[in-house]
This record gives structure tokens, sequence and C-alpha cells, in this order.
């Protein structure tokens, strides 16, 4: 496969047509200039690949490419084949027009019924997109992922996660709900044990795991995530579109009030080979 830089590109948001205090919240960000849109940030991001150690005889699917910014950081470690699952028709045409190529496609499909054939990956991967589930829809999910992937393959998530421990069920309807109506996305956070228990009951062996702080409006983790230019096109753009910046000072407010409550997880874990116990 090529390895070479592939260049950023704007990719359209699926609610640009909306009025912006409709817009879903991670779009929204999207149509400001943000493109990293991880609970966790970029760092945590790339924790994730280098634990997931894509290789030239991978076989990748991502569940939800979204902007591309992971994509792009796992072509360029030249696997094998690349397919990327995006549930949105016109941001899978995009990303196929921008960065597809023989062993790169990127297919409109659901995460919870790709159409892939059982055992025709070896390294599966999503962030951010089973925290906007129900938890049937997030069983399904990882059910599809494990169903895709070869005996001894990889699996990696990068989601949100709820704190404490024992958060208690007002607390966390009052999370969901909330975050839910300023975000216009349903948000659906599970804790530590949730998440292992999840992964656990679809059959997956959970090999890696690592916490972050979720400070996605934070100052320091825009510079890091978005670089000086970028966090300066995001203030631009924030100062001529005033329905914006209101939207993103609520959005900011909610991940205030509730920064005890929310981190960021992001697990790597195999499906077991029965020829390893033979």
């Amino acid at each position: 496969m090529n390895t070479q830089t592939i260049p950023h590109a704007h990719v359209p948001a699926p609610s640009s047509r909306l009025e912006t205090s409709r817009q879903p919240g991670h779009w929204l960000l999207a149509s400001l200039g943000k493109r990293v849109l991880r609970p966790g940030g970029l760092e945590l991001t790339r924790r994730l690949i280098d634990r997931l150690r894509p290789v030239p005889t991978d076989d990748v699917v991502e569940f939800a490419p979204g902007l591309g910014v992971t994509a792009r950081m796992t072509i360029s470690k030249g696997p094998r084949s690349y397919i990327g699952i995006e549930r949105d028709q016109a941001v899978a045409v995009h990303l196929q027009e921008t960065m597809g190529s023989r062993e790169v496609r990127f297919i409109s499909a659901s995460a919870e019924s790709t159409k892939l054939d059982s055992q025709s990956a070896s390294l599966v991967y999503g962030e951010a997109m089973l925290s906007m589930q129900t938890p049937e829809q997030k069983g399904r999910i990882v059910a599809e992922a494990f169903r895709v992937l070869k005996p001894g393959g990889r699996y990696g998530i990068h989601e949100l996660s709820l704190l404490p421990a024992d958060i208690g069920t007002s607390a966390r309807q009052e999370i969901e709900r909330e975050m839910s109506m300023n975000i216009h996305v349903g948000v659906r956070p599970a804790t530590l044990a949730e998440w292992r228990d999840l992964l656990g009951q679809a059959g997956f062996r959970i090999e890696w795991e690592s916490l972050a702080p979720m400070r996605l409006l934070e100052p320091g983790r825009l510079i890091r995530d978005e670089g000086p230019a970028g966090v300066l096109k995001i203030a631009f753009n924030l100062l001529r579109r005033p329905a914006a910046r209101r939207r993103v000072l609520s959005m900011r407010r909610i991940f205030h009030k509730y920064a005890a409550n929310l981190g960021a997880v992001a697990f790597v874990c195999t499906k077991p080979d029965p020829a390893e116990k033979r």
C-alpha cells in the first residue's frame, strides 16, 4: 500500500443544512474547524493505535471514521487493506474521493450490520461512537466486530466513561439527559466495569486499557489536538458565528459541570483463537 501522507480535507457535515441551534455537537465543532472529536483527544487515540499495532499484513476495519483523522494514522502504517464503515453516505463518498485507493475503501453501512464477510479482518476499531448508542445497540456493534474479526484478531475502542464506579442511577440519568439535550445527540456513556462487561460478554479478552481526562474543549487540549494554527481557525470561526459560539460555550459549561463524572477510556482486546488451546 502507498504510505505517503494523505492531506487533510474538509469533510462536509451531514447536518450542514440544519440551523446551528439544531446541529449535533460533534458536527458543529467540525464545521468550525475542529478535527479531533475524541473524548480522550489525539493522545489517547495515538496510544490506542500504538497498542493495536497495524502492520502490512493487517486487514483493517474502522467503525465511524468521521473526519478521517484516525483513518489517516492507520493508513500511514501501510496495512494490506482498510475499510471504513460510515453510516452517512455523503461522508463515506467524500472520504472515498479524498482518501480512497485500491486498498482503501469507505462504504456507507451500519456498524451493527456491516455486510462484511465473517472473519475477514485482523483488526477492527471504533472511537466515540458506542457512547452514543443504547445498551442494546452497543451489544450489537461489539458483536459485529467479533463476527468480522479473524480468531486472534484485535479490537479497539475509545469512548466516554462514567465516574465514579458506583455512580447512582439518578446522577447518570441527569448527565445523559443534560448532555443529550445540549449536544443534540443521545449520549449514553458507561462505567469502566460496564465497558469491561460489554467486551467480555461479546467474547473478547481484554489485553490493555488506558484512561484519560475528558477535556475536549479545554485550551490545553485544543492546542495539543489542533495545533496553534488550528486553534486560531476555530477562534476566528467562533468570532464570526455568534450562534455557534453560544452553542460551544454551552457545551463547555456542561463539560465543566460534570467534569468529575466524565472521563475517556480506551481498550484493546483480542478474539480468542480456539487453536491456541490445542
